[in-house]
C-alpha cells in the first residue's frame, strides 16, 4: 500500500526570519506594498531591555520619515547635535544637509515598538516562539522547517526568505555561508543602573589608558553602561558584580556617578564580521545576520535598517511582477560595500580611541588635528557616520545624480519624504508629464517647488534611479518603463 504523500505547503511570497529592527522594517514595507509576508521569531512576544543600540542617525531618521515614524520617535528620544568619539574629537552634526541634523538618543526597543505597530497594521503574519530548524531551496522557492512553541514541527514554503536573525543567524548557517572576522574587544561589561549624579551630557563616553566607558539613558530613570578594561580580560561566563562596572567607569570617566540598583549585569565580546554574500539564490541576509561590528559610532542598528530599506522595495517589485529577478542582484552590489565601510570605520574608531603605543597615539593626534581643522575631511566623516554620505554604483554614462541620496527637497505638494510614504517611486519634474495613472500603484508624480529644470526619478528608498537635465515625455516614459515597470 502506497504511503500518502506529504502535501506541499501553500507558499507565501516572503518569509522573514528575525523580528529585530531590520526584520520589522522589511516585513512592514512588504505588507504595506501589498505583499503577504510571514515573520518568524524564536523569542516570546515581549519588550526586551537587552538592546545595545541607543542611537538613530540622520539617514535612518530619513528612512523612518518616509514611513511616517520619525516624528513620533523624535518625540520619545532626545536629540544630540554632537557625537564624541574620543578625547578631543567631536563630530558636529548641526551642518548636516538633512532635516535631521542631529542624532537621536533612543533605546532600540522604542524603535522596535514603532516598527512593530506599523507591521501589525499592515497585516504582517507574526509567528513568535517559532524557531527555524532547516532550509532548502530550489528553482521555484524555499522550504523552511520550523519548530513552534509546543515543539511541533512544520514546513513552510516561500518564494523568498530573508534572514534578519542576528549574529548567530540560523538562516546564514542553513545556506552554508561563513561569517569571517574576529573578536575585537573581549570581556565588555554591560549594566543597567540608576545614577545618583546625573551626567553632564546626554551621551557620556571617554577612554583613559586601558579603560573605556559609555553611558546612555533609557528614559525611565535607568542608564545603560558599556565599559571595558583592556587589562582585565576574562571569559564572558565570568560572574559580574556592580563593583567591577563602577571600577572600570571610574578609570575611564573619572567617577562612577553613584551607580546603584543594577537591574541587569552581563558580559559580551564585540566582533567584526561580514558574510561574503548577502544573497544565495532565493535567500537574503540583512542586519546583524550579514555584518556585525563594534558599537563605536552607533552604526550597527542603523546599517541594518538601511539594508532592509534597500531590499524591501526590490523584493516587492519582483514578487509583484513589475521587475525582473535581476533587480535583486543590486542588493549585494549596493549594500555589501557599505557594510564593509562600516566595519572599517567602527573598527578604526575603537583602535584610535584605545591607542596605547607611541605610533598609534601619534596617528590619533594627527587624525584629530586634521578632522578638527580641515572642513571637507570633517564633513566627510560626519556624512559617513550618519549614513547620508553613501551613494550607490551607477551604470556607465548615467546622469551624475544617479545612485545618490536625495535630501528632503521641497515639492509643490510638500516634502519629498512625505511623498515617499506610499512606498512608491516619486517622479519630480518641472511640469507634469503625460498621464501616469497606469502606474498609480507604484508611482507618485510631483513638481519642484522651485524653478529647477532637472527631471529626477526617486526610488522608494530615497536614492536616484534616473535623472536628466532636460527630458520630454517620451524620454521620461522610457525611464519609467525601465525602472518602475
Amino acid at each position: 500500500m502506497n504511503a500518502t504523500p506529504t502535501p506541499t505547503p501553500t507558499p507565501t511570497p516572503v518569509i522573514v526570519v528575525g523580528a529585530g529592527p531590520a526584520g520589522l522594517l522589511l516585513a512592514g514595507d512588504l505588507a504595506t506594498a501589498g505583499v503577504p509576508v510571514t515573520l518568524l521569531e524564536k523569542r516570546p512576544h515581549k519588550t526586551s531591555n537587552l538592546s545595545r543600540a541607543f542611537v538613530l542617525h540622520a539617514r535612518t531618521l530619513e528612512q523612518l520619515d518616509a514611513r511616517g515614524l520619525a516624528d513620533g520617535l523624535e518625540a520619545v528620544g532626545r536629540p544630540l547635535d554632537r557625537l564624541r568619539l574620543f578625547t578631543r574629537l567631536e563630530v558636529d552634526l548641526t551642518t548636516l544637509p538633512s532635516r535631521f541634523n542631529h542624532l537621536l538618543v533612543i533605546p532600540q526597543y522604542e524603535v522596535e515598538k514603532a516598527l512593530e505597530r506599523r507591521a501589525v497594521e499592515a497585516g504582517v503574519d507574526f509567528r513568535y516562539e517559532t524557531e527555524l530548524t532547516g532550509l532548502t531551496q530550489d528553482a521555484d522557492g524555499v522550504t523552511v522547517e520550523v519548530r513552534g512553541a509546543g515543539g511541533a514541527a512544520e514546513s513552510l514554503r516561500a518564494e523568498y526568505v530573508v534572514g534578519t536573525d542576528g549574529m548567530r543567524s540560523a538562516v546564514r548557517t542553513a545556506i552554508g555561508l561563513p561569517f569571517p572576522g574576529r573578536s575585537v574587544i573581549r570581556s565588555v561589561v554591560l549594566a543597567d543602573v540608576r545614577l545618583t549624579e546625573e551626567p553632564e551630557s546626554l551621551l557620556t563616553v571617554d577612554t583613559v589608558g586601558d579603560a573605556f566607558a559609555f553611558l546612555a539613558p533609557f528614559g525611565d530613570g535607568y542608564y545603560r553602561v558599556i565599559a571595558w578594561n583592556r587589562a582585565h580580560d576574562v571569559p564572558d561566563s565570568e560572574p559580574l558584580e556592580l563593583e567591577e562596572v563602577k571600577e572600570v567607569t571610574r578609570l575611564a570617566l573619572g567617577r562612577d556617578y553613584g551607580m546603584h540598583d543594577a537591574r541587569w549585569l552581563s558580559r559580551f565580546h564585540s566582533d567584526e564580521r561580514q558574510a561574503p554574500a548577502y544573497r544565495v539564490g532565493r535567500v537574503f541576509l540583512a542586519g546583524d545576520a550579514a555584518h556585525v561590528h563594534t558599537p563605536a559610532g552607533g552604526q550597527g542598528m542603523n546599517t541594518g535598517l538601511q539594508d532592509a530599506a534597500n531590499l524591501s522595495w526590490k523584493l516587492a517589485a519582483v514578487v509583484q511582477g513589475h521587475a525582473g529577478a535581476g533587480l535583486l542582484d543590486t542588493y549585494q552590489a549596493e549594500r555589501h560595500p557599505v557594510g564593509r565601510s562600516v566595519l572599517r570605520s567602527s573598527g578604526g574608531i575603537v583602535r584610535m580611541a584605545m591607542a596605547k603605543h607611541p605610533w598609534t597615539l601619534a596617528e590619533r593626534a594627527v587624525l584629530t588635528t586634521v578632522l578638527n581643522t580641515v572642513a571637507p575631511a570633517r564633513r566627510r566623516m560626519a556624512e559617513q557616520l550618519t549614513g547620508i554620505g553613501y551613494r550607490y554604483p551607477a551604470p556607465r554614462g548615467a546622469h551624475r545624480l544617479t545612485g545618490t541620496r536625495v535630501p528632503d527637497v521641497a515639492l509643490k505638494s510638500g516634502r519629498l519624504y512625505e511623498a515617499l510614504r506610499g512606498g512608491r517611486f516619486v517622479l519630480i519634474t518641472p511640469e507634469p508629464p503625460q498621464d501616469q495613472s497606469v502606474r498609480k500603484d507604484r508611482l507618485t508624480v510631483e513638481q519642484w517647488a522651485s524653478a529647477r529644470r532637472t527631471a529626477v526619478l526617486v526610488r522608494p528608498d530615497g536614492y536616484v534611479a534616473w535623472a536628466a537635465d532636460s527630458a520630454d515625455d517620451a524620454t521620461i516614459e522610457r525611464a519609467l518603463a525601465a525602472h518602475v515597470g
